[in-house]
């Protein structure tokens, strides 16, 4: 199994080093336009593997042509989100940088599996998936296993119960219309619904909403890379793995869930084909409003990107 992960920055430099850490392939890739800048941080990590007995080959390079042959791709290129900004501040830059990206990888790997991780996400995925003319089986989108995590993490907080014990599942765009739903999340398969109020409940999923632009506000510089490198790195261990995990990812909507023509987050299998499922859980009324005010941002969004 080959990897590679495009830009070096925060989140594509720990995704990397967290697939050496997993030994989730055999050699690993970090590509960077910034001369240096990939190479250096490739090295460092590759001395750590004797100390932590991981055979992983690390590389570092500005040319795609050390990522050929590529089995998984995972494209982190883009601007940070600032204090002030809105995802779709964001979405012509990296709508660019998504397009080179996608383009440059593609040629060199046509058999590979895109997981995207720039912002806005469900936006630049669509944007990877039709540029590279993949089946959206191989264009997924991290978003729903962060945003996922985030409401778990909360959840455990307030209640002061282990993580472990914490499931939980968030759907919709990866940004303020999200949709958490707290009548499938559970602790230790208690529902939630039964251990804290409604009012407790909005208070989370709204922090939860609000999750990415919380540490971008702590940070003043930066944005969130620990756990959404975890993320992306859970969805690259399902399908290296051939784990048939349901993770929630932005897929791309042929008529699922009444929705079509977008990137929206729904739960799904991830294996060694890349999406191979689109699972179909019951949504009540409300959280299917939710869900079609999600997936309209979505598409709205879209129809203002230049190609």
């Amino acid at each position: 199994m080959k990897i590679t992960v495009i830009g070096a920055g925060n989140v594509g430099a720990t995704t990397a080093q967290r697939l050496v850490d997993k030994q989730l392939g055999n050699e690993i890739v970090l590509v960077d336009i910034l001369e240096g800048i990939p190479q250096g941080k490739a090295l460092d990590m590759y001395e750590a593997t004797p100390v932590e007995k991981t055979d992983v080959k690390v590389v570092g390079s500005n040319s795609y042509k050390e990522t050929a042959k590529s089995d998984i791709i995972v494209i982190t290129a883009g601007i940070a989100r600032k204090p002030g900004m809105s995802r779709d501040d964001l979405m012509n830059t990296n709508s660019g940088i998504v397009k080179s990206c996608t383009e440059s990888a593609v040629s060199e790997s046509p058999n590979a599996i895109i997981i995207v991780v720039s912002n806005p996400l469900d936006v630049m995925t669509y944007v990877s998936m039709k540029v590279s003319k993949f089946d959206r089986s191989r264009v997924i989108g991290m978003a729903g296993v962060l945003d996922t995590a985030r409401f778990r993490s909360f959840i455990a907080m307030e209640l002061n119960v282990s993580v472990e014990d914490v499931t939980a599942f968030v759907l919709g765009g990866h940004g303020d219309s999200m949709v958490p739903l707290p009548r499938y999340s559970s602790v230790a398969g208690i529902p939630i619904t039964e251990l804290m109020s409604k009012e407790t409940i909005d208070r989370l999923v709204k922090r939860t909403r609000d999750g990415g632009i919380e540490i971008v506000n702590y940070l003043k510089t930066g944005s969130a890379y620990y756990a959404p490198s975890s993320a992306a790195v859970q969805m690259v261990e399902a399908i290296a793995r051939d784990k048939k995990r349901i993770l929630p990812c932005s897929v791309h909507v042929q008529g699922e869930y009444g929705l079509r023509d977008t990137f929206v987050g729904l739960p799904v299998k991830l294996g060694k084909k890349g999406m191979e499922e689109i699972v179909q859980i019951k949504l009540n009324a409300d959280e299917q409003a939710a869900l079609n005010k999600s997936a309209e941002d979505v598409k709205q969004s879209i129809a203002k990107l230049k190609l």
